[in-house]
């Protein structure tokens, strides 16, 4: 395409940019300024796009990790002729209800891969994206799965640290198909970044396995060879483009002043005038949107061939790209469960969890698993796994090592891609280091599954560095996150087809490393999608009732009989997940609580209890290095100790 053109529809980006952001008196418009150039040349010349088919599998995926820049991407999606955006929507940038978030939402619109903002996590989960593509790949060939995965990422990207881990994994794993394009141009919000940072970005990710590129970033020629060589890398590339911040705005631009700050209307006329740009704000020429809308016709010819091979692909195919699970994919799971029952299995949740993983592996083909170097404790690697390397993508394992942030982001950027349900494994308590990705998760309504193990005190030795407290009611806390505690195999097994088939949401699994009897006599129903349920009944008239999950479970029943045995007769709840419970009618809620005192049991923090509870029995300081079992003594978790709290609290009443 000729440069003049380039430049000109470079500018579209620019003003539309602009003109959005001081209408909305709010934004970032540095970046799509200084980084519209290279997204020019790369969106009009190279990306593999259909927006009349916006979620076509086999398109280029493309992350804008420096999600505050949004506007550049909205600028691009409206200008490549998306349906969904309007100019309208560009209009109403920032405002409440539109599209066109501060930072881009998954699901607004149909050309956002993932939700960005935090810093670090585009670029992190572009690597799962990465990833999945050469798994698929691997697996059905290049006329069904192949493709790049597009990057723009900043400074800020880069220093944080999960960007480390992510990056380290993506070139042990040459991850060639991922681009990453670094907009290079020296600021952050508080000033400079030598003010805070002398890393050699190019040296560091060479020294990771990466290959490296420096370009000019406002040179069309270098941006264009400089695609084309990372298209035939190895590696993965990460392409340094030195750009001015705010290129084009007279007095700001290079400057941290219009990094998070509009432009204003003085500066952007005088930025018109610079760029030879004569068009009021929010119009644009129409023989330059002529030629960004016909710019995506070139990938038509690629959509109709790869809609060709889908439909004659094979069913499985196309039910993972569908997100359709095979047909009786859990009846092993329910075998597992009747199996558990008639032999009355005594495991840790944690074993449960294998054992389901075994019946699933074999079953689900979009499966894939992982662990935080930790899969031996978390038993999450079974047979039928296999794990993935540089040199054999034909797999469905990987091993993410000591890099739980990574991790999650990782399985974040498989789940956005398509054709895969991701699970990955780590200690409960270090959960805390993919929080952010946890929260993205549940923020976009996405399938991600962690297998979260040694659950609570009940680890033992290790002390309070290992023994999660908090965790449970933090997660509980969380909007759109299911949180699973299951006592046995059959609420292990009920919790697994619960997470499987939840399309929208991300699910955890607590699960211990202590064993715990078998407590269910039955599994005809997948009781634990209600979240609760009265596990053991009052034998006559309710006269308490105790909540409570996992482990603990069966040391409130042991209290029950106890209790029952000095007159008092109580039902026990068990509540695999207070999120599903939420969600249940009222009548249902109130059927399982009853009209009587209640208290709740839970080796962890007793914080959110007492939605449903009065009197709430649990750990509401760290725990400590001993053995399990003298650990449960100490905080008053044995069926005796429960027994004398409960008839304690029900003779103040």
């Amino acid at each position: 395409m000729d440069i003049s053109k380039l430049k000109q529809m470079a500018n579209a980006v620019r003003f539309l940019a602009a003109d959005a952001i001081n209408k909305a008196n709010s934004g970032h418009p540095g970046m799509p300024l200084g980084m519209a150039d290279v997204a020019t040349v790369l969106f009009a010349e190279y990306i593999k796009l259909n927006p009349l088919a916006p979620k076509w599998f086999n398109r280029d995926r493309f992350v804008l990790s420096a999600g505050h820049g949004s506007m550049l991407l909205y600028s691009l999606l409206y200008l490549t002729g998306y349906k969904d955006i309007t100019i309208e929507d560009i209009k109403n940038f920032r405002q409440f209800g539109a599209k066109t978030a501060g930072h881009p939402e998954y699901g607004h619109l149909d050309g956002i891969d993932m939700t960005t903002g935090p810093l670090g996590q585009g670029i992190s989960s572009a690597v799962g994206m990465a990833a999945a593509e050469r798994m698929i790949n691997a697996r059905f060939g290049d006329e069904l799965c192949n493709h790049y995965t597009y990057v723009i990422a900043g400074d800020g990207c880069l220093m944080e640290g999960i960007s480390e881990e992510a990056a380290s994994l993506a070139g042990h794993l040459q991850l060639n198909k991922l681009i990453v394009f670094w907009d290079n141009n020296n600021i952050t919000i508080d000033g400079t970044v030598d003010k805070a940072s002398s890393t050699d970005q190019i040296a560091r990710f060479k020294a990771i396995g990466w290959n490296t590129l420096s370009i000019n970033g406002h040179d069309y020629n270098e941006i264009r060879q400089a695609i084309e060589t990372a298209q035939k890398s190895d590696k993965p590339t990460l392409i340094a483009c030195k750009t001015t911040i705010g290129y084009g705005a007279p007095t700001k631009s290079g400057t941290s002043k219009c990094h998070g700050a509009p432009l204003g209307e003085d500066e952007t006329a005088a930025m018109r005038q610079a760029l030879a740009w004569s068009y009021k704000p929010f119009v644009l020429p129409d023989d330059i949107l002529a030629i960004w809308r016909k710019s995506q016709q070139r990938n038509l010819e690629s959509y109709d061939s790869w809609v060709s091979a889908a439909a004659a692909a094979s069913q499985e195919f196309r039910n993972i790209i569908t997100a359709k699970l095979p047909r009786n994919w859990d009846s092993n799971l329910n075998d597992i469960k009747k199996q558990a029952i008639a032999e009355q299995t005594k495991v840790a949740t944690r074993k449960a969890s294998e054992m389901c993983l075994r019946a699933i592996v074999p079953n689900i083909p979009e499966i894939v698993g992982g662990s935080a170097d930790l899969a031996a404790s978390n038993l999450t690697f079974v047979e039928g796994l296999k794990t993935i390397t540089r040199d054999d993508y034909n797999g469905n394992n990987i091993m993410y090592g000591i890099r739980e942030h990574a991790m999650g982001a990782i399985m974040n950027g498989m789940a956005l891609h398509g054709g895969i349900i991701p699970y990955g494994g780590t200690f409960f308590v270090f959960s805390d280091y993919m929080r952010p990705s946890q929260r993205l998760a549940a923020l976009m309504g996405i399938r991600v599954i962690y297998v979260l193990t040694h659950d609570s005190i009940g680890v033992g030795e290790d002390g309070p560095t290992h023994q999660p407290i908090e965790h449970l009611a933090s997660y509980r806390a969380m909007p759109n996150i299911l949180t699973f505690r299951p006592c046995d195999v059959v609420e292990t097994a009920e919790c697994w087809q619960i997470a499987l088939t939840e399309k929208n949401r991300p699910s955890i699994l607590a699960l211990s490393r202590q064993g715990v009897p078998l407590l269910r006599d039955t599994a005809e129903e997948n009781l634990s999608r209600k979240g609760a349920y009265i596990i053991s009944p009052a034998k006559k008239e309710r006269e308490a009732t105790i909540i409570s999950t996992g482990t603990e479970v069966h040391i409130a029943i042991a209290a029950q009989a106890l209790l029952r045995e000095n007159g008092i007769d109580i039902a026990v709840v068990s509540m695999p997940c207070m999120e599903l419970f939420e969600e249940q009618t009222l009548q249902y809620q109130m059927q399982v609580l009853g009209n009587k005192p209640v208290i709740s049991v839970e080796a962890a923090s007793t914080f959110g209890w007492n939605r449903y509870a009065q009197r709430t029995i649990g750990i509401d300081s760290f725990g400590a290095s001993a053995p399990a079992g003298k650990l449960y003594e100490y905080y008053g978790l044995t069926a005796e100790k429960i027994a004398e709290e409960v008839k304690s609290f029900m003779h103040k009443l």
